[in-house]
C-alpha cells in the first residue's frame, strides 16, 4: 500500500479525499520533525519513531567485497509495539469491519510531547484553508456588491447628465422666448414718431 492508497482506505472515516490526504500529510509531517528534533514519538499499541546516531565504522563493499570506511550518521527507526507484533505473527486477530483498537497512552509517556505537536499540526493546517476559505468568499461577496454600486452610481450620474441637458435646454427656450418679447416693445416708439410727423404735416396744410 503506497500513500495514494493510504488516503483512499480512510477517504470515507475522514469525510471525504481532501480530509484524509490532509490528515495523513500532517500526521507525517509531524512524525518527521519531531524525529528530526531528536523527540521520541510513540502510538501505544502501534509503535515508536525515534532518531539514532551510528558511530563512525568499516564496512565491506558487497561489489567488491574492499573494506570501506563509513562516517558518524543519524538515521530514523521504528519499533513495532506489542499489540501491533501480536496481530502480525497471528497471536491476535483483527476485528471485522472495524478498526483495530490502539490502547490510549498514559501521561507522560510520550517524549517531547509528540502527540500534542501532531495534533496541533494538523489543527493548524485545518484552520489555515478554512482561513483561506473565507477570504475567498469574502472577495467573492465584495465584488458582487461592487458591481451592482457602479451601476447605480452609474445610472445617477447618466440622470444628472439628462436633468442638467433638460436644465439648459428650458433656459435657452426662456432666454428665446424672452428676446422674441422684446423686439416689438422697440419697434413702438417708431410708430409714435410717424404718428407725430403725419400731426405735424397736417398743422403746416391747414395754416
Amino acid at each position: 500500500m503506497n500513500k495514494a492508497q493510504l488516503v483512499e482506505a480512510i477517504a470515507d472515516k475522514m469525510g471525504g479525499r481532501q480530509q484524509a490526504a490532509d490528515a495523513v500529510d500532517a500526521v507525517l509531517d509531524a512524525i518527521v520533525r519531531a524525529v528530526v528534533g531528536g523527540d521520541r514519538v510513540s502510538v501505544t499499541g502501534f509503535g515508536s519513531f525515534e532518531k539514532v546516531e551510528r558511530p563512525a565504522r568499516y564496512a565491506r563493499n558487497p561489489q567488491t567485497g574492499e573494506r570501506v570506511r563509513v562516517k558518524k550518521t543519524s538515521v530514523p527507526r521504528f519499533r513495532a509495539g506489542q499489540g501491533f507484533k501480536d496481530l502480525v505473527s497471528g497471536t491476535k486477530k483483527l476485528p471485522r469491519g472495524g478498526e483495530v483498537a490502539v490502547k490510549k497512552a498514559p501521561k507522560g509517556s510520550l517524549t517531547g510531547g509528540a502527540a500534542v505537536t501532531v495534533k496541533k499540526a494538523a489543527a493548524k493546517k485545518v484552520t489555515a484553508k478554512k482561513a483561506a476559505a473565507k477570504k475567498v468568499t469574502a472577495k467573492k461577496a465584495a465584488a458582487k456588491k461592487a458591481a451592482p454600486a457602479k451601476k447605480v452610481t452609474a445610472k445617477k450620474a447618466a440622470a444628472k447628465k439628462t436633468t442638467a441637458a433638460k436644465t439648459v435646454t428650458a433656459k435657452k427656450a426662456a432666454a428665446k422666448k424672452t428676446t422674441a418679447k422684446k423686439a416689438p416693445a422697440k419697434k413702438a416708439p417708431a410708430k409714435k414718431s410717424t404718428a407725430r410727423k403725419t400731426t405735424a404735416k397736417k398743422a403746416t396744410a391747414r395754416r
